[in-house]
């Protein structure tokens, strides 16, 4: 099959939906003269939307915001790499503005829609790549994680969403957020689609093979677990499946490490770095939507003192999870505490939301270790408007392939996999 028709596909998929659901910030119909030109390339022409953060040289990098339209002068390292490799970027996807939020409800393109129920969140900041991988529009998405901006949003469409070791996918070229934790990241609903993307992202080449569970053992860090507001069926679905996983053989350990738990000083760190990466802007009352000027408004006041104090709790966080791979392999949790979030709600069963959606996945950036969600394949009781519960795999530092490869076994013991939500077009 010539590369146009999956590229032609995905954008007649991608137009159809994109009143309904906001996913994007930009369609490329002009992508369709570049799919034959790489269908010969390891991804033979595959339609692939980008997060709109990460530059393509002659199209505006908005990051979401207000004020940022000039077309960019060059492109960025991951997406020469994805070129090359044979991919067609057909979209540029919405997300939370500069990246700097949870729910992609963005204040200048309008909020991105779920695909499981349009009036609930994607999350974020990821959120349109993740919706324009759940409903079908392309095999598979890029976006950015610092706090969870990628496996968030993939938890809350039920999909698959890989972070990774920091430094692992160059970032030249992406806007940065808090460049100490700012990583690359795919995006896609299997776990082959998602390694071959990786692989060209990372520049590397054999594909994963995968990792049988026996005599694994898996930490289940107790402080994460902690929190209050996780939903019933989200921790029915995560103790029920790492009975499975016990059962193909690998050993559940509890690691009650009290230097495992959120928050730390992720709020002093991160913010301190998007501080300094928006004080131009800010001096020059370029505009900011609310809830984007109110997190900038408060990373302002960190102060220097508590900016080192973060680095050196920071450290103590790296040698606690150094400690913890030094009896484990993998470490379990569920990928978000709740999986609806309502547009124009900034609150879930009473929290505000931010914490909600984060608690699980924002160490693991200050760790700087890779992680990988997946959408759990059994649920007692699916309901037709939520997305499935989902698991996170994090793995020691540089070791993706681990994650891939238990994520590979599991998908094909019937463990993981996708299910199409409401709207899919597939």
């Amino acid at each position: 099959m010539s590369a146009k028709r999956p590229v032609d596909e995905a954008l007649a998929r991608l137009h159809a939906v994109q009143d309904q659901l906001n996913a994007c910030t930009f369609i490329d119909d002009r992508a369709v003269t570049r799919a034959l030109r790489r269908e010969h390339l390891p991804l033979g022409g595959m339609p692939i939307a980008l997060k709109d953060l990460i530059d393509q040289e002659g199209l505006p990098t908005t990051c979401g915001s207000g004020f940022l339209r000039e077309p960019a002068a060059s492109t960025a390292a991951v997406v020469t790499r994805l070129n090359q490799a044979g991919a067609v970027v057909v979209a540029r996807t919405g997300l939370h503005e500069f990246a700097y939020g949870f729910s992609s409800e963005n204040h200048w393109f309008g909020p991105v829609r779920n695909p499981w129920d349009t009036s609930t969140s994607p999350g974020g900041s990821s959120g349109g790549s993740a919706v324009a991988v759940a409903a079908g529009l392309v095999p598979a998405a890029v976006g950015t994680d610092t706090g969870g901006s990628v496996r968030v949003p993939a938890a809350m469409t039920g999909v698959f969403g890989l972070k990774v070791t920091h430094g692992r996918i160059p970032t030249h070229g992406v806007f940065p957020l808090a460049p100490s934790l700012d990583t690359v990241g795919p995006l896609a609903r299997d776990v082959a689609t998602l390694d071959r993307v990786y692989r060209a992202m990372a520049g590397l080449r054999d594909a994963v093979t995968p990792r049988a569970l026996a005599g694994a053992r898996i930490g289940v860090p107790s402080a994460w677990g902690r929190f209050p507001d996780v939903e019933a069926d989200v921790e029915q679905a995560v103790v029920a499946a790492g009975a499975e996983l016990a059962s193909m053989g690998a050993e559940l350990v509890p690691l009650d490490d009290p230097r495992l738990a959120p928050w730390g000083m992720i709020n002093q760190l991160a913010g301190a770095e998007a501080a300094q990466v928006h004080r131009q802007f800010r001096a020059q009352q370029r505009p900011y939507g609310p809830d984007v000027a109110a997190r900038l408004d408060a990373a302002e006041r960190v102060t220097p003192g508590e900016y080192v104090d973060a680095h050196r709790w920071r450290s103590t966080l790296v040698e606690s999870f150094a400690a913890a791979f030094g009896q484990v392999s993998l470490l379990l949790t569920p990928g978000v505490a709740a999986r609806r979030k309502r547009i124009g709600d900034d609150l879930i069963a009473g929290q505000l939301f931010r914490p909600v959606l984060s608690w699980f996945s924002a160490l693991v950036n200050h760790a700087g270790v890779p992680a990988l969600v997946m959408p759990l394949a059994a649920e007692p009781d699916p309901r037709p408007d939520v997305p499935p519960p989902s698991l996170q795999l994090i793995a020691p530092w540089w070791q993706e392939d681990l994650l891939l490869g238990v994520a590979a076994h599991l998908e094909a013991r019937g463990v993981v996999g996708f299910r199409p939500p409401p709207i899919f077009l597939g």
